[in-house]
């Protein structure tokens, strides 16, 4: 069941991150991974700049997280998370078309330029990359990261 996820859910969010996040591990450049990936104040920081969160429940469990933010005259899909042990059952897929049904807007997406799986995933979707440029322009538009981040990442788009 996907749900829109509460405030009193932060440390369960927090705890699939963290725990998906795990797969960057020796794949992003080491100076941009560190444990926890989303320390509990980023991820409350994350929230109140506007991301909302919505949620995939198996059996009272979350199991996995998707957010979109609202930047105005796009939306961006932020965060997007499933249990190590919960992958591959289409959970993501589901989130994303939950959250691609919320906006008439464009969408962007940020992601690692090196993870190859979550590219290939949004692929699927219908996002492509943008090129070198536009993603400089976009990230530093609708994203607040740091510019490491920005020099290793990519920007998706369903336009």
């Amino acid at each position: 069941m996907i749900r829109l996820c509460s405030s009193v859910e932060m440390q369960e969010i927090y705890e699939i991150v963290n725990d998906a996040s795990r797969a960057y591990k020796g794949i992003i450049p080491e100076d941009c991974y560190h444990e926890p990936y989303m320390p509990l104040d980023e991820l409350q920081s994350e929230i109140e700049s506007g991301v909302v969160f919505w949620g995939y429940e198996l059996e009272g469990n979350l199991i996995g997280v998707m957010g979109i933010q609202d930047r105005g005259d796009v939306s961006l899909i932020r965060h997007a998370y499933v249990k190590t042990n919960s992958r591959q059952k289409g959970i993501g897929s589901m989130l994303l078309t939950h959250l691609l049904a919320l906006t008439n807007k464009p969408v962007l997406i940020g992601t690692w330029a090196d993870a190859s799986w979550a590219i290939r995933f949004y692929n699927k979707h219908g996002f492509n990359r943008v090129s070198q440029e536009d993603k400089m322009r976009l990230l530093k538009t609708y994203w607040t990261v740091p510019d490491r981040q920005i020099e290793t990442s990519v920007v998706l788009s369903n336009e």
